[in-house]
């Protein structure tokens, strides 16, 4: 288990559901807790419910140098930073069929929910060889970055998924260049499901009436289990069962591909 007692976290989309949860477990466990969001009373009121110890940034991560600005602050002011849980993301449903993907709404959405966790690891990485210190990096993608999940068919998320599938490639992607370069930084990727979080409360005020099938689940379980998931040191850090089997469509079905082509050994 990792001991979190005199170490700093920066939890980024903490005003609110997963990122809250996180800073909360985090705090709950001795770190000291910087929460960044762009809601300022959100962000505000958590830092204030955690206490002495616990700091809050309003800040706009689809700005590009928002994230890099907010490392770079944290190390200044707090003298270290141990782990960085880039969590912060925006929702979007809108079928394809009807997307205008020049729009600002797009751009946005991919500016924060894929472009400003990377751009975070380079800030972060670079610090920590400056420092001589070793950090730990949390990325939340999303069951979605693995397939179309059977219980959210229809809900017309394509470019949502597509900016956590973006997150989870670059991140593995990440992993290698870690590697090669012997950097000082282990790697993780959150695959929440459902999880039930203000943006999921929009469309589904009562979580009783909730699908079975959608497994919902609340932030403090979530972030239970990606405390449990850094402890163990491991890269994928999923929150539900039927992960694996959504993505069996996907498999099976370039298997039975290669065999009708000829290629399957």
């Amino acid at each position: 288990m990792i001991a979190y007692e005199g170490k700093v976290a920066l939890v980024t989309g903490a005003g609110s559901g997963i990122g809250k949860a996180i800073a909360e477990a985090l705090a709950a466990r001795g770190a000291r807790v910087v929460l960044a969001d762009i809601d300022a009373a959100g962000v505000k009121a958590t830092a204030a419910a955690l206490g002495k110890g616990a700091s809050a940034v309003v800040c706009d991560l689809a700005e590009p140098a928002a994230g890099p600005r907010l490392v770079e602050r944290c190390f200044a002011e707090q003298g270290r930073l141990d782990l960085v849980c880039s969590n912060a993301g925006i929702g979007h449903n809108r079928r394809l069929m009807k997307e205008a993907f020049d729009d600002g709404g797009v751009q946005r959405l991919f500016a924060v929910n894929l472009f400003a966790g990377l751009r975070i690891a380079q800030t972060y990485v670079r610090l920590l060889q400056g420092a001589g210190a070793r950090g730990r990096l949390m990325l939340t993608a999303s069951e979605n970055s693995l397939s179309v999940p059977s219980a959210v068919k229809g809900s017309g998320l394509a470019l949502y998924a597509a900016t956590k599938h973006g997150l989870l490639i670059a991140a593995e992607w990440l992993r290698d260049e870690l590697a090669h370069m012997s950097a000082p930084l282990d790697l993780h990727v959150l695959l929440p499901g459902a999880v039930y979080t203000p943006l999921v409360a929009r469309s589904l005020p009562d979580p009783a009436m909730a699908p079975a099938a959608l497994g919902l689940i609340f932030p403090e379980r979530c972030a239970e289990l990606a405390l449990r998931g850094m402890d163990l040191g491991l890269f994928y850090i999923p929150t539900h069962a039927h992960l694996a089997e959504d993505m069996r469509p996907r498999t099976e079905g370039v298997a039975a591909v290669l065999k009708a082509l000829g290629l399957s050994r």
